[in-house]
Parts: structure tokens; sequence; C-alpha cells
């Protein structure tokens, strides 16, 4: 799943649209993936098994599972349709249907594994604040002692520390995030709609409240790895 102002589960058109939108929203994304799954070799074996939470529309799904020929993969996601769409773009990649299996559902629909490795991109800013941290401990469950989990998602400073005109430092990074979306060929307008849907419905914590959430559901040794604009990526261990 990846962040887009129109829920891709319940909109057909922007189901269709997904490939185009993490590297219009997403600064780096196309280095991002690699990152991803460099940081998750360095503990999963090579017939490793990968939790991927928030699955749907296949494409980090595809990216590790062309560069790790003996990895399998379980794929949950809340949302039918990007299943239906992650199942397609594996099939068209040729990567074979015993090596990935798609879970309709939230993590607790996902099995217990355990797993070499876990990863939720682009997903936990959909996930209301109260509920994150039952999910984070749900996959930090299903994993083995030594797993690493990575995840990306929009994570925003609060504070007064301002641009011009005195904005606090959550508009400030969110302005950059819309103005990213404009120099990628999205409409200023639309941008704009985005950044006002994303600051009023989402659930964008701060980066402390984020490591927080990772370390009280056990992980350990949480690094950044990754800042573009609004969006953080960390990995952690079991």
């Amino acid at each position: 799943m990846t962040h887009s102002t129109v829920s891709p589960s319940t909109d057909p058109a922007a189901v269709a649209r997904y490939a185009e939108g993490p590297r219009r929203n997403v600064p780096g994304y196309d280095s991002l993936l690699p990152m991803v799954r460099i940081l998750l070799a360095e503990r999963v074996p090579v017939d490793g098994r990968v939790l991927v939470v928030g699955a749907g529309g296949g494409l980090e799904l595809e990216d590790m599972a062309r560069a790790h020929p003996g990895w399998r993969f379980d794929g949950v996601d809340p949302s039918q349709p990007m299943l239906d769409l992650a199942a397609q773009r594996l099939q068209s990649a040729g990567v074979s249907g015993d090596r990935v299996a798609l879970h309709h559902g939230y993590v607790q629909s996902a099995p217990a594994g355990p797993f070499d490795g876990a990863t939720c991109l682009l997903t936990f800013h959909f996930v209301p604040r109260e509920e994150r941290a039952a999910m984070v401990a749900e996959i930090r469950r299903r994993l083995k002692p030594g797993a690493p989990f990575v995840a990306v998602h929009l994570s925003v400073a609060d504070g007064g520390a301002g641009g011009e005109g005195g904005a606090g430092e959550r508009d400030l990074w969110l302005s950059r995030y819309s103005a990213f979306q404009v120099a990628s060929g999205m409409a200023p307008e639309t941008a704009d709609r985005g950044r006002a849907k994303v600051a009023a419905e989402l659930a964008v914590l701060t980066p402390e409240e984020d490591e927080a959430i990772l370390r009280e559901a056990g992980f350990s040794d949480v690094r950044l790895f990754y800042m573009g604009f609004a969006f953080r990526g960390w990995v952690v261990c079991v």
C-alpha cells in the first residue's frame, strides 16, 4: 500500500493509477526500494520468508522477488482490489505463484510465521494513532529473534521552527512535500488539496513518537536510514 490523496481501497481510478503514485509522492522512491532490500538481506537468509504489511499493488513485492529468487513472501492488505493488482503485477513479472501468498485483511490476518524479516512501507500513516502500537506489536510477534523490520511512512516534527511567515515546522515540511509533488508533474491545485487532506485526515506522528512505538513493541537498535521531506524510514531488529 502506498500513500495517496485518495484511498486506493475505495477509488477504482486510484487503483489503476497506483504505480504512478509512489514516484510522484515519495522523494527518492526508486532508490528507497533497493535500500529496503539491502537492509533486509543483511539478516534474511537466501531462503528466507518475509512478511509484507500493506502489500497491495505489489511494487515492493516485485522488487524483492526479482532481486532475491530464494525468498518467499506473505503479503497482507485490507484492500482486495489492491491485492488483485499485486497478483497481476507479480504474474506479469514472472514471479512464481508458490513464492507469494496474498492475504486479505490486516496484520492479524497474516500467518503467525515466524518470519525472517518484515516490511511496512508507506502504510502506517493510514493507521489511526490509537491503533498503531498494537499493529507494530503484531508484526513484532511474528518475527524470529534477530529478524529485521523496515518501516517507511509520513512522519513530521512538530514545533515552531518557522519558514517565512512564521509557519510551524510541520506546515513547512508538508509544504515541501506538496512542492515535490508539483515538481513531479502534479497540478498545483491537486497537490494543495492532497496536502490539506494529509494534514486533516492521516495519522502523521512525529519521529519521536514513531521511534517510541517501535521500542515499546520490543524492537531494538532503532536506526533512521531514510528521510525524504515528510517521509522517514527506520530499520529495527527483534
